[in-house]
This record gives structure tokens, sequence and C-alpha cells, in this order.
């Protein structure tokens, strides 16, 4: 059920991207101008991250999604109705917001109702956001060119408000409504890092801003990518389904991967492997090429995001967990605005992606730095922590 309430409410991280081309010629704007509507979805979701996490850590995760329905719908009927860029661009924060919930939140509450298998749990319940990645682009690229960006948009907005309630009524009788969270009463976390725990959220938050600087680059580009080097948009929305369909196995396999070698060690993994990818892109544009690079960078990047639940769960006190994922995923988001924006910008001022490619390795590269230290630090745990501690402290 996680599974299929992310996959609905996620949809506002990509059919934005889908819709960017077209929007873009509708209104003469700048590639830079229309990619703050994509700024826009992730800063309202980052936001509303943080703040459905305290509601989630006091209420439980079904007040938290019911809120974001209304929202989420609300805000796409609002977006296929803009009569300007601005309208459009600035409804996307209400569309971002409104689904929020069904992300950061979502794996938190997902983290407590496994013990042995959590990190493959929290993977499990991530993978939502990816199946939407996978199951949205074409959908919506086939109903734009079949009814408009503004139907599609209009008729999004009616479908979420629908299923959403249904799946959230079939949620609310498998966990309640309103109950005390099981996690209040949780043993402390089995790693100590030896920072303190805003600290820590700091740390995290920065190399989560670092890694999605560079994650966004193909991931909110590739559509308007191909259309430049004219292979077309439909192209461009297959290769981003490909990326993100192949990020479902990376977000199960890392969880797989983190029960056995722990959270830092699986972002450490997915962080190299991602500079890989983006490396590839640097070198290789032909048809055939994009798309096997996407497929690799879906599966190299798919597990970076939910590693930082899972470190937050075996460093932090389980009674902030939704809380303190919320806000590293606000900054994880905040990555991918912002990377996302400079990319299109640097576009602007260049003529092509390229320079784009190399930002996101530099930014790549901060974050592989911050891991190494996070995981240099957790082998330098004091003895008297026992064999069991050091064993998770990776």
């Amino acid at each position: 059920m996680a599974v299929i309430i992310g996959a609905i409410g996620s949809v506002s991280m990509w059919s934005v991207v889908v819709a960017l081309p077209v929007v873009q010629t509708e209104f003469g704007a700048t590639r830079g101008m229309i990619s703050l509507a994509y700024t826009m979805v992730m800063i309202g979701f980052g936001s509303g991250g943080v703040l459905t996490g305290k509601l989630t850590d006091r209420y439980g995760i079904v007040v938290a999604i019911g809120l974001g329905i209304g929202v989420l719908g609300l805000g796409y009927i609002g977006a296929g109705l803009s009569s300007s860029i601005w309208q459009f661009i600035l409804v996307n924060f209400a569309i971002g917001l409104g689904s929020s919930a069904t992300f950061a939140p979502l794996m938190a509450e997902a983290s407590h109702w496994f013990d042995r298998y959590r990190g493959l749990g929290v993977g499990i319940a991530a993978s939502g956001n990816y199946v939407a990645g996978a199951v949205w682009p074409p959908v919506v690229s086939f109903l734009m060119q079949s009814s408009g960006w503004r139907t599609t948009h209009i008729a999004i907005g009616l479908f979420v408000m629908v299923s959403m309630a249904i799946a959230l009524a079939v949620l609310r009788m498998l966990v309640g409504a309103g109950q005390a969270r099981s996690h209040l009463n949780a043993p402390p976390p089995p790693l100590n890092l030896r920072f303190s725990t805003n600290t820590l959220t700091m740390i995290l938050s920065l190399a989560a801003i670092a890694c999605c600087v560079a994650m966004a680059m193909p991931q909110v580009h590739i559509v308007a990518y191909c259309g430049d080097l004219g292979y077309g948009v439909a192209r461009g929305a297959e290769m981003l389904s490909l990326m993100l369909g192949f990020g479902i196995f990376s977000r199960i396999g890392s969880g797989f991967l983190a029960d056995r070698i722990g959270g830092i060690r699986t972002l450490l993994i997915g962080s190299i492997a991602q500079g890989v990818a983006l490396l590839l892109y640097v070198f290789f544009d032909g048809l055939t090429s994009l798309y096997v690079i996407s497929a690799l960078f879906g599966l190299f990047q798919g597990g970076i995001v939910p590693s930082y639940a899972i470190i937050i769960r075996e460093a932090m006190p389980a009674q902030e967990a939704a809380t303190r994922v919320g806000t590293v995923i606000f900054a994880s988001v905040f990555g991918m605005s912002f990377g996302g924006w400079i990319s299109g910008v640097i576009f602007d001022a260049t003529g092509s992606y390229a320079a784009a490619f190399v930002n996101g390795l530099a930014w790549n590269a901060l974050n592989i730095s911050l891991v190494v230290m996070l995981l240099l630090r957790s082998r330098s745990l004091p003895a008297a922590a026992g064999p069991g501690l050091a064993a998770r402290a990776g």
C-alpha cells in the first residue's frame, strides 16, 4: 500500500519534467525560467516534508497524507487553468506541497514497521516515488499529445484526489488513525557518530544537497536534452521512464544492501556510481548510448536518497525520525530544485548541456567527500562500543 500511495502522490515530481518544453513554447519562456516550475515543485515537496514529518511523528501518517490530497489535486487543476507563466510556476509549489507526505514521512513510518529488515522496508516504501517516475512520464506525454497540457493537468488533479482517497482509506484500516505511535518507546539508536543530532542533520543535509544537484541534471533535463539533440521529447520521456524504472530496483537493492553493510557504506557506493554515470553523459550523446546510460544512471543512483533515511534511523532517536528524515529530504529536494534551475541557466549561457554535466560532477564529488568523512568517523568508534555496534557503524 505504501508503494501505491507513493506512486500516485509522487506524480508531481515527474509530470512537470515532461511538461517543461511544451509549456515553455506556449508562454515563450526561456529554459531557465520554465525550469523554475520544477524548482517550485521541489521546494513545496521539501518544505512540506518537514511539516508533514512533524504531523506524522505526532498524529500518524494517515493524517499527514489526508491533508495533502486536496492540496495536490487542486494544485493540478490550478496549473491547468494558468493564464501566465508565473501563475504556472507558482501553483507548482502547491503541487509539491500536496504530495510531500507520500515520500519522506512515509519512508520514516516504514522504518518503524521493521527491525531486522528495516533497510529493505525503507527501500520498498521509497520505491513508490520511482514507480511514479517509470509510469507517469509516458502517460503524461501521451495525454499531452492527445489532449493538450492543460486538460492533462486537470485530469491528473481529479484522478489523484479520487484514487488517493481510496488508497488512504485502505491504509487507515491497516494502521489506524490517531493511535499512539509504536516508536515512542523504541530503544536508543545503535550507531553513535559522536555528533549531536542537529550537527549530524546538518551534515546529512549538505550531503543531500550536493548529491541531488548532480542527480537533477539528467532527471530534470533529459526530455529537453533529447529534444535539443533532435531525437524528440517522446524519446526523452522514454529515457526518463527507463531511468526511474531501473531506480526501483536500485532502491530495493540498496535497502537489502544497507541491512548488511549499513546506510553510510550504501550511500557511498551509490554516490560513486552516480558520478560514473554522469561522466558517461559527458562523452556519449548517441540515441542508443543515452538509453543505456539513462538505465545505468537509474540503477546507480536510485538508492542514494533512501540511504539518508536509513542512516537517520541508525543514528538518531526513533521519536524524531519523520521530522529528521523530512528535514534531510527537504535539503535533497532543494538540491534537486537548484540543480534543475542552474542546469537550465548554464544551458542558456553556453547553448549546450556539457558544462551542466560537469557542474553536476563537481557537486557529486562534494557529496562523496562528506560521506567518506562519516565513514571514517564511524570506523573510529571506541572499542567499548562492542562488536555489535561496530558492525552497524557503516
